[in-house]
């Protein structure tokens, strides 16, 4: 018969006896010293039935190929773009690997230039970088806002189970909010709003292994929110203006009623002839 000796959502530290017996099976963080399960990192506890698995407090982006990123652009050659996705691997973006058309020669920082942040999309992974694309939908070149930085540890909990997380801060700050998997995140809204969403976010980075996280997060907004008021930080397509009339068409217009009347009283006018 298994033994646990520690409890869900509690924090351990590599070594640390887990559970005992056969029972239990390690996941990611967990590994089996003979009949032991210990950890292998500093993180929280996670119990799935039988599987335990230690979610780890800091951890480095460990990129795969369809992972979504927020990249920036660091160096460029006459072919291509360096962009630099995490602290360990550059992002190498080809000409082919962008919906603009770029002649050869061409002037690459016209297209994407030093310092510019994108999102793209890992295609292929290497050991020493990292292939990144950006046809897809929604992958572009990122304007205005701000970028913070977060644990990519802490990515899902920013994005919640089923986006519930996210879902809250956009709707409580009117943002617009994109979470990279390398932990880069961007946020876009009235400047207010702004500071309200990356405080919240820089919350949740910090204080991410608390039970109960969702409802402290509302609250903090909810509290700092309370004398703001919230727009919608999207642009909204402007309606086409009425095409402004000639002096003609007016004209015809204002004519086009008479025309009608006499129309119609020359037709009354025919048949009282036609009866005598």
């Amino acid at each position: 018969m298994g033994e646990l000796f520690v409890k869900e959502r509690q924090i351990v530290v590599p070594g640390d006896k887990l559970a005992s017996g056969m029972d239990y099976l390690p996941a990611g963080g967990a590994y089996r010293d003979g009949e032991e399960i210990r950890s292998s990192v500093v993180g929280i506890l996670g119990i799935n039935g039988r599987v335990l698995r230690v979610i780890a407090l800091k951890t480095h982006y460990n990129p795969r190929p369809g992972d979504m990123v927020i990249a920036k652009i660091t160096d460029m050659t006459n072919s291509l773009w360096f962009a630099k996705v995490d602290s360990f691997r550059d992002g190498l973006m080809t000409l082919r690997e962008v919906p603009e058309y770029v002649d050869d020669g061409a002037d690459l920082t016209q297209f994407y230039n030093f310092g510019d942040y994108v999102l793209a999309k890992v295609a292929a992974v290497g050991r020493t970088n990292l292939m990144l694309t950006l046809k897809g939908p929604g992958l572009r070149k990122i304007s205005g806002g701000r970028i913070i930085e977060i644990n990519s540890a802490k990515v899902p909990r920013v994005i919640g189970k089923q986006g519930s997380m996210i879902s809250l801060l956009k709707d409580k700050t009117g943002c617009r909010i994109i979470v990279g998997q390398n932990g880069l995140v961007w946020v876009q809204g009235a400047p207010e709003h702004e500071l309200v969403a990356v405080d919240a976010i820089n919350y949740i980075n910090e204080k991410g292994h608390l039970q109960g996280l969702t409802d402290k997060v509302s609250d903090l907004l909810d509290k700092a929110m309370k004398n703001v008021v919230v727009h919608d930080s999207e642009e909204k397509p402007q309606k086409d203006k009425p095409k402004k009339k000639t002096k003609e068409e007016s004209d015809d217009e204002e004519e086009a009623p008479t025309r009608r009347a006499a129309g119609k009283k020359a037709k009354k006018t025919a048949k009282r002839g036609s009866k005598k």
